[in-house]
Formats: C-alpha cells, sequence, structure tokens
C-alpha cells in the first residue's frame, strides 16, 4: 500500500466532493473522533459517524459549514504496516466565523481492498474548542 493512497483519501475528504469521497470508502465504513471535539460540538454532530453515506454526508455538506475555506492538511508522517496506517498530521483552516483553526492529528485508519473501512482520530480537543468557540464551552 502506497502512502499516495492515504494522502489522496484526505485530498478526496477535505475537497467536499461527495463522488470522490465514496470512492475512497467501504460501503460499512466508521468513523470515530473524540466525544466532545470542536467540530461536534459545533455542528450539534455526533462524533462516531457509520456508513459510507454518513462519512460523504458531514465531509461534502456539514464540514464546509465549519471550516469555510483554505483547508490544508500537512503531512508529518504516514506509517503503513499492511492494511493499518497511522497519520500524523496538521489542519489548518479558516473558519465560518472567520477565525483561524490550526490543530495536530493523528488518525489510526483500517484499509480493506484498499478503501478506507474505519477511523479513529485522535485531535487535542480543548485546543479546537478554543479555537471555534474562543474557549472550552462548559
Amino acid at each position: 500500500m502506497s502512502p499516495n493512497i492515504i494522502q489522496n483519501a484526505f485530498q478526496a475528504l477535505a475537497g467536499n466532493d461527495p463522488d470522490r469521497i465514496s470512492a475512497v470508502l467501504t460501503e460499512d465504513a466508521e468513523w470515530l473522533s473524540p466525544p466532545g471535539n470542536a467540530t461536534a460540538v459545533a455542528l450539534g454532530g455526533i462524533n462516531h459517524m457509520v456508513g459510507r453515506e454518513a462519512i460523504v454526508r458531514f465531509f461534502a455538506q456539514d464540514f464546509p459549514r465549519l471550516y469555510a475555506r483554505d483547508v490544508a492538511v500537512t503531512f508529518r508522517g504516514v506509517h503503513v504496516d499492511g492494511e493499518h496506517v497511522a497519520v500524523e498530521a496538521a489542519m489548518t483552516a479558516t473558519l465560518a466565523n472567520g477565525n483561524h483553526y490550526s490543530n495536530d492529528y493523528c488518525f489510526v485508519i483500517e484499509l480493506r481492498d484498499g478503501l478506507i473501512h474505519r477511523v479513529r482520530e485522535y485531535v487535542d480537543t480543548a485546543r479546537g474548542l478554543r479555537m471555534v468557540f474562543g474557549e472550552v464551552p462548559r
């Protein structure tokens, strides 16, 4: 498995194009984010998405409502072991309220047949909440 597959998948996710996003996911894909993360709180969503349709809808419709423009993902490391991939990355964006967003992430990805089957996302939730809301909501 080439690290380029993962980089291309993240470009598809950041591009908000439903067809490109759908093409990198298994039908029964899952995306698990930390509970109380800024994105879920701001969008009134959940932190565990199940199924290609739910993940596509999130990245194509919901994600751009918060991360309005200039979304960029910088890869610091892509570590591959068969169909398991660990990705160290930083994401920056301009939020819908005009604030700058910048946070570090770790994604643990399970592939199946060359497609993303499961993502476990790790992120500094307190930092994200401060950037989105100005302080950590109680």
